[in-house]
């Protein structure tokens, strides 16, 4: 009864502290001005995903930290992330902090060694890959915050079945996304945050290190589909922008979330609805198959190609509409 209270407390708590920043936020003129990539149309509070950190912080002060690697990496890559918000830096300065939280990371769960140097820079490469994906995907009203509680509930239930990380981090993961969703998760127009790249790199880093611990714990990286969706629209909107010829660090609105908001006029809410609904099934699905290495890999490849042809086709059907939505910008603009 005393720990659900606390809980209660620390959710109570991290309301405040989002309201606070918001003051702090509105003070300093720290906001998302929209531009070519952007799906809103207004100036809004950017940060608001500040609160992940804070949520962590909070959960090392009531009830300690063994793993204090975690929590400098999540500072790190958060607070470097947090200064881009406010001021764009190099790409290549982001890079560099990013694989130094990794490596504490690493570092943390005990697996750096000079034997296995080649798996550790693998590991290292697709870790940062993943945090700048889920980078990338948030660009509408609620989409990280529902996707981060779709990946954070099974993670929570397999943890009371396995216990691979302390169950108090992902309730109080889990309670910080709850209280960005109630400020984000909103249709156009109406959200009083975004959760900027502090909120979507910080939530990253919180989710790759309790999947982690599940990976190493398990042995079975088919786990990884946890991330499936998100992990399909990143890697094949980065093949497409290949194919087409476009310069990967510009601005674009070519993911199929954006164009299910933006051509097709889809309610926010309702497309990260359809994302965060869509996840929480494949992950339960890998949680109810039989818990054997065959069918999680059958499990595993049947997903992947499943979601990749549903945005092949996807892409066939309606790219044609961003098309004519770019030729328009061009025609405005001469």
């Amino acid at each position: 009864m005393a720990t659900s209270l606390l809980f209660l407390f620390i959710a109570a708590l991290l309301v405040v502290v989002e309201l606070v920043y918001f003051r702090i936020a509105d003070r300093f003129n720290i906001i998302d001005k929209p531009n070519a990539r952007s799906s809103h149309s207004k100036v809004v509070i950017r940060g608001g995903g500040i609160i992940y950190v804070l949520g962590i912080w909070l959960y090392a002060a009531f009830f300690g930290l063994q793993q204090w690697p975690f929590l400098l990496g999540l500072t790190l890559i958060a607070g470097i992330s947090f200064v881009d918000d406010i001021h764009s830096l190099p790409d290549s300065v982001r890079l560099v902090v990013q694989f130094v939280a990794m490596g504490l990371m690493f570092y943390g769960w005990g697996i750096l060694n000079w034997e296995s140097w080649w798996m550790i820079i693998l590991g290292l490469i697709l870790c940062v890959g993943i945090t700048n994906a889920y980078n990338f995907m948030d660009g509408i009203n609620g989409i990280n915050g529902g996707y981060t509680l779709a990946v954070l509930l099974p993670l929570a239930w397999l943890n009371s079945r396995i216990g691979f990380v302390d169950q108090r981090l992902i309730i109080v993961a889990v309670l910080a996304d709850l209280v960005f969703c109630f400020f984000n998760f909103r249709p156009k127009g109406k959200a009083k945050c975004f959760a900027g790249d502090v909120g979507s790199v910080g939530a990253a880093f919180v989710v790759i290190f309790i999947l982690g611990r599940l990976i190493l714990k398990t042995g079975d990286f088919t786990y990884i589909i946890f991330l499936a969706v998100y992990g399909v629209d990143a890697f094949l909107t980065i093949v497409h922008r290949v194919m087409l010829h476009e310069n990967l660090g510009q601005a674009h609105r070519k993911h199929a979330y954006q164009l299910m908001a933006n051509e097709l006029g889809m309610e926010h809410t309702v497309v990260a609805a359809i994302y965060t609904l869509l996840q929480f099934a494949i992950s339960a699905g890998l949680i109810l198959i039989p818990d054997t290495p065959a069918w999680h890999l059958v499990y595993f490849f049947v997903v992947c190609i499943v979601l990749a042809a549903a945005y092949v086709l996807f892409m066939k059907k309606y790219f044609y509409l961003h098309e004519e939505y770019l030729e328009s910008i061009k025609d405005d603009r001469s």
